[in-house]
């Protein structure tokens, strides 16, 4: 089963025909082809497989998490690829990253959900654990979603993700939550995320070493 599906997930990409002069890779999701245009001198520009498996979760599973109308918000969302399926199924996106990425977000972003989308997605700069309460203050934020794809990775700012989740997530927050496996730090920092929210696996692909996750605040699971 692993194996099929994640072929049915590799099959939404697609590669121009033709060289050109900008890079870029295709998709197919929630009925629309989507053009992404990557750099390949960082990380938060190249599409990786964890945002491919999001996606692929979001369009199947559109009457379960139904995104018309919600509020959603990506942190480190890179080329824009999740926030652009977001966007694509009805919710109100945020796209966010660091400064130096909001260009390529922003272009990748409005020339895939302009006239497509029924709202317009906003990106905006968010570097985990700075500013929080002054960028996205707790009393007129609110999100129904929080995603994020590969975002625990060998990076120095761990501490910084987990306090930006814990400031971002509201009681009755869901977070969906791609993350690829590498190192032992992802171990680690899985356990500190289950000190403050409750995790539950909704997929898992041992063939990219990638698993799914749905968290919310202790005890709100459940309820």
């Amino acid at each position: 089963e692993d194996g099929q599906i994640v072929a049915e997930i590799m099959k939404r990409r697609f590669f121009p025909a033709l060289i050109t002069h900008k890079a870029w890779e295709g998709f197919y999701f929630a009925g629309h082809e989507i053009r992404i245009t990557e750099a390949t001198d960082c990380y938060g520009a190249v599409v990786w497989p964890s945002a491919l498996v999001l996606c692929y979760f979001l369009e199947t599973n559109s009457k379960q998490y139904n995104l018309v109308d919600k509020n959603v918000i990506e942190i480190g969302a890179g080329t824009g690829l999740v926030s652009i399926v977001a966007s694509l199924l009805g919710a109100l996106v945020t796209a966010t990253d660091l400064p130096e990425l909001l260009g390529n977000l922003q272009h990748n972003v409005l020339q895939n959900t302009k006239l497509k989308s029924k709202h317009q997605p906003c990106v905006k700069e968010l570097s985990w654990g700075i500013d929080l309460e002054k960028n996205f203050p707790r009393s007129s934020c609110h999100f129904d979603y929080i995603m994020a794809a590969d975002v625990v990775y060998h990076h120095p700012f761990l501490d910084e993700l987990l306090l930006t989740f814990d400031h971002l997530c509201k009681k009755d927050t869901v977070i969906l939550w791609a993350m690829k496996f590498r190192l032992d730090k992802e171990n680690q920092f899985v356990s500190r995320f289950q000190a403050l929210f409750d995790l539950e696996v909704i997929s898992n692909f041992p063939s990219l070493n990638i698993t799914l996750y749905k968290a919310m605040r202790k005890g709100r699971m459940k309820a």
